[in-house]
């Protein structure tokens, strides 16, 4: 019970500092967006809190499975620590972060042709504001892009190396899955391998439909600017980090169906194996 709260306290505690990182970072942040942006870190650090510290699930899916959830959190840690440093660059700018506004630069550049999402993310904000602020968006788009694909191929990795789940350990669809219910509809394997294969491909694709979503939404408004760092920030952050999140859950379902379908093999030997006995 003690372990519980005290790690469910120390995932709330990361989860507010996730939050404010980015004002924290920043300069020039007002009062009331500092206000709104403890409101937002106190209530998903109490919806944190509240999830790891119950016995039973209700949202937080694979929360007995790690690395799955350190290794999003990390991803997206980082998105946003390394994207509010580049955003500090244009006030108070160091070499460090220099640097990794170049690195950004270079990848944004490098993915940045026809039809590929960070040309679409582009082509999504204003050319008005000029030159500086579309490379600013585009080193953004690619340092974000980069560290989703390094945290999607760690996950495989683990997944390959037989590391996730872990060795030794059971495994519990409905702890680590609480939305998904293995007693309805389909056999299970069944379903979730479907399922699997629709979180693929919405996060194969959803790099590409949230820019042109984004655009018909707005279009008859005001221009995308992306202008405010904060916004800047949150936006190219939940572009990155969704879709690869998206391809972690489809590769984990996929993982789960392949588990049952080893055990119930292993349990049909072992069946045959009895009736021959006897």
């Amino acid at each position: 019970m003690v372990s519980r709260l005290t790690g469910a306290l120390v995932r709330a505690v990361l989860i507010m500092v996730l939050v404010a990182t980015p004002s924290l970072l920043l300069s020039g942040v007002g009062t009331d967006a500092k206000q709104m942006v403890a409101l937002i870190a106190l209530f998903m650090g109490a919806l944190t809190l509240v999830e790891y510290a119950a016995t039973y699930p209700s949202l937080i899916e694979f929360r007995h499975a790690p690395p799955f959830n350190r290794i999003r959190y990390l991803s997206l840690f980082l998105t946003v620590f390394v994207l509010a440093l580049i955003a500090r660059t244009e006030v108070e700018p160091s070499q460090f972060a220099l640097l990794l506004k170049a690195l950004g630069r270079v990848i944004g550049d490098w993915i940045d042709f026809p039809y590929s999402p960070v040309r679409l993310v582009v082509l999504t904000v204003s050319a008005d504001l000029g030159q500086d602020h579309l490379e600013m968006v585009r080193s953004a788009a690619g340092i974000s892009y980069l560290i989703s694909i390094v945290m999607l191929a760690i996950f495989v990795l683990i997944i390959r190396a037989g590391h996730w789940p872990a060795r030794g350990t059971s495994f519990n669809v409905w702890l680590n899955l609480p939305t998904f219910d293995p007693t309805a509809g389909a056999d299970v394997v069944h379903r979730l391998d479907r399922d699997a294969r629709v979180n693929i491909a919405l996060g194969f694709l959803l790099p590409f439909l949230m820019p042109a979503v984004v655009q018909a939404a707005t279009s008859g408004i005001a221009p995308i600017t992306l202008e405010n760092p904060q916004v800047l920030i949150w936006t190219m952050a939940a572009w990155s980090f969704l879709p690869a999140s998206l391809f972690m859950r489809g590769i984990a379902m996929g993982r789960v169906a392949e588990m049952i379908r080893e055990q119930r093999r292993l349990t049909g030997e072992h069946g045959d194996e009895k009736m021959a006995t006897a």
